[in-house]
């Protein structure tokens, strides 16, 4: 997102959270704020969110049905519309094309408020059930947080694997060192 749609996503990202936190419906909001900002991020919503007039309006009405639909639940119920309230007021301010980054801040304040830290873990093989739990340990006493370890295989790191925990990269596979060491080669 770029530095505009940062700064506008932190009022609203920190406001929600607030709410949520208050009421115990972090999960529920999580959910509801990754979903719509996903619909965002689509071709056909951007498209949508170009129009003048009334395309932000039809996007977040879609994105209220379709949100319904797959999440149901608490924030979308009758007499609960506090979503839809909230993507309603987004559009309003014309700040609906801020949700992707709104999303991203409301999950670091969740991160931090339940002790826990999202670790990626890209492998150039699979990691069995002992190996995960080693990692999970690790990780959880060198952060001193809750670690939930994602696990994605790329076969072209060739060995080793890489570790992302926030925006910082710990880079121990092979692919890494045969770049590294083609770089000097050329020098």
């Amino acid at each position: 997102m770029a530095d505009h749609d940062s700064s506008v996503a932190r009022p609203y990202a920190q406001a929600v959270f607030e709410l949520a936190q208050a009421e115990g419906r972090l999960p529920a909001w999580s959910g509801f704020l990754q979903l719509t900002a996903q619909m965002v991020l689509d071709p056909a919503a951007r498209q949508l969110l170009s129009m003048p007039g009334t395309g932000a309006g039809r996007l977040a009405e879609a994105m209220i049905g379709i949100a319904r639909d797959q999440l149901g639940g608490p924030l979308l119920a009758d007499g609960q519309v506090q979503g839809a309230n909230f993507l309603r007021l987004l559009v309003e301010n014309r700040r609906l094309e801020a949700l992707p980054d709104i999303a991203a801040r409301f999950e670091a304040l969740k991160a931090a408020a339940e002790n826990t830290l999202e670790v990626t873990l890209t492998s150039a093989s699979p990691v069995d059930d002992g190996q995960r739990r080693r990692i999970e340990e690790t990780l959880n006493k060198r952060f001193n947080r809750q670690v939930r370890l994602t696990v994605q295989i790329d076969p072209q790191l060739i060995g080793g694997a890489r570790l992302q925990v926030g925006d910082r990269v710990i880079d121990g596979s092979v692919r890494s060192g045969l770049d590294k060491l083609a770089t000097a080669l050329r020098v």
